[in-house]
């Protein structure tokens, strides 16, 4: 799992990027953490700057038809 760094979120508590894999690590409040598959880099520092992390991860991730898996 890569370094995870707090957000200031209603909904997510941390998210981390794992470059070598491309996979974009989302925690939770609620504790779960969803790992999401082939995912740019940009994609992570966009989530970082957005001033809604769960409408963006709502919008690009899960909109975006990114395959997740849950740990």
């Amino acid at each position: 799992m890569p370094d995870m760094e707090y957000v200031a979120s209603t909904n997510v508590e941390a998210v981390g990027y794992d470059a070598a894999a491309r996979e974009l690590h989302v925690r939770f409040l609620s504790g779960e953490t969803y790992v999401y598959r082939d995912v740019d880099e940009y994609i992570f520092h966009d989530l970082l700057n957005a001033p809604s992390k769960g409408s963006y991860i709502n919008r690009t991730l899960k909109g975006g038809g990114y395959t997740y898996y849950k740990l």
